[in-house]
């Protein structure tokens, strides 16, 4: 219990904190037509358990960038102000709920609200219900967090829907690559994963991948608790007994952290190795609370893997300063959704002209942009998928210091990781990956 409500506590002290700090940034509804202004709803997780270490880092990162793209404070080649001159305004709608409110809330943006955008859904689940819907209403959708590989089967030939950040394909492909090259000698894997889409797939691409890679490998015990279930008594117990060489979980936000504290409780990483694809929101929380050598990795080039640029020489220390924590992967992929719709419209509108929907869907589609991770290319799933390497490391923390630090840092290009265009991602894995090109 401990755990879960840590995290539940900072989530509420985090939204605290929001409400009174965007109060300039998320302005009430007004029509766009109204005002002169570009509209964008936000849909983020505001309260809940995947709030405070997933859904307010992500709006803090909104507020962050839409400020600064305002003032022109961005560096090049952000540098003009707002979004093709015009400036930006935000609604902001809390992803808590499931996917039959997401609906009708998205709806609400749209048709009431009157946005000329969406950025949103962490829950892979929020993104399978949204993204027809978007093609049926005819909004510009950028989809900056869930990593479900079947997107771009719910929306066959996709005009509206966008995905700037990965999906778990890649997650997945690069672990099992980086486990058999950094643990050569293992033989049995376990799995605990949240029992829907995401947690479904990512299993699924990592053990096909590892016994593509490594046929003699074993899998003992599979674990399937509900999302945002919090306990995991007798699913440690389980993996206890199964004693795997290596444990692999796509949990992320509240469950990732209490899975770890869990676990480390009764002693389950010390003899049994974890990797974790979503484990970088977990890093300043863990503190040495967790065994060194958690093999952590942050779903892209994002987070504690972010590359050193102009951008990120910029993102990362004010984000810093101004939310008092280092920001994580989706702060970094809430940046990067909002820089690709403006490099799109800037791409196609004439100057200091309000940006239409055929500017944003005719811009992202196929366009290579910047952002704080490096370089995105929108090539995958006809140009609507963003393309990226790849980085996995090993958790270290220094008691004496009192800091953490990733170790044994692997980066897999994007051309290693993923299938070519139009062949599904099990089918290219069973096939054995062929066009892969891996260094």
């Amino acid at each position: 219990m401990k755990a879960h409500r840590s995290s539940t506590r900072k989530a509420g002290l985090a939204i605290a904190a929001l409400s009174v700090a965007v109060s300039a940034a998320f302005a009430p509804a007004a029509h766009a037509a109204d005002n002169g202004k570009f509209r964008i709803g936000i849909v983020t997780f505001l309260s809940g358990g995947a709030a405070g270490p997933f859904g307010v880092p992500a709006a803090n990162a909104a507020k962050l960038v839409v400020e600064a793209l305002n003032k022109g404070g961005l560096p090049a080649p952000y540098n003009k102000k707002g979004i093709n001159g015009v400036e930006i305004e935000t609604v902001i709608i809390d992803e808590n709920g499931g996917a039959t409110k997401q609906v009708e809330e998205y709806r609400n943006l749209v048709q009431r609200q009157k946005v000329d955008a969406v950025i949103g859904y962490i829950s892979s689940g929020d993104c399978l219900a949204i993204a027809p819907v978007a093609e049926e209403l005819k909004m510009p959708t950028v989809f900056f967090d869930c990593g479900t590989s079947r997107l771009f089967e719910a929306v066959k030939a996709p005009k509206y829907s966008f995905r700037t950040g990965l999906d778990a394909v890649v997650d997945n492909v690069a672990l099992a690559r980086y486990v058999v090259e950094t643990r050569p000698h293992i033989k049995t894997v376990a799995s605990i994963q949240q029992n829907y889409s995401f947690g479904q797939d990512s299993w699924n691409d990592f053990i096909l991948t590892l016994k593509h890679l490594k046929p003699e490998i074993k899998v003992v015990s599979e674990q399937w608790p509900k999302l945002m279930q919090g306990q995991y008594g007798a699913e440690i117990s389980a993996l206890s007994v199964a004693n795997a060489d290596l444990v692999h979980s796509s949990f992320w936000g509240g469950d990732m952290e209490a899975l770890m504290l869990q676990g480390s409780a009764r002693g389950l990483f010390d003899k049994n190795g974890v990797a974790l694809t979503c484990g970088d929101t977990g890093i300043e929380d863990f503190k040495g609370k967790v065994p060194n050598g958690v093999i952590i990795g942050a779903r892209g080039p994002y987070g504690a893997f972010a590359p050193k640029n102009a951008l990120n020489d910029w993102f990362r220390p004010n984000f810093t300063t101004q939310f008092k924590e280092s920001p994580t992967y989706p702060a970094y992929k809430m940046a990067q959704a909002i820089l690709g719709i403006k490099a799109a419209v800037e791409k196609t509108a004439k100057p200091n002209a309000m940006p239409s929907a055929d500017n944003i869907t005719q811009g992202l589609k196929g366009l290579s942009f910047e952002a704080p991770s490096g370089t995105v290319k929108m090539s995958s799933a006809g140009g609507h998928q963003a393309v990226q390497g790849v980085t996995y490391g090993e958790y270290n923390y220094d008691a004496k210091a009192k800091k953490a630090s990733m170790t044994k840092v692997k980066t897999y290009a994007a051309e290693c990781l993923m299938p070519p265009d139009g062949t599904s991602a099990v089918d290219w894995i069973k096939a054995g990956m062929p066009g892969a090109k891996c260094q």
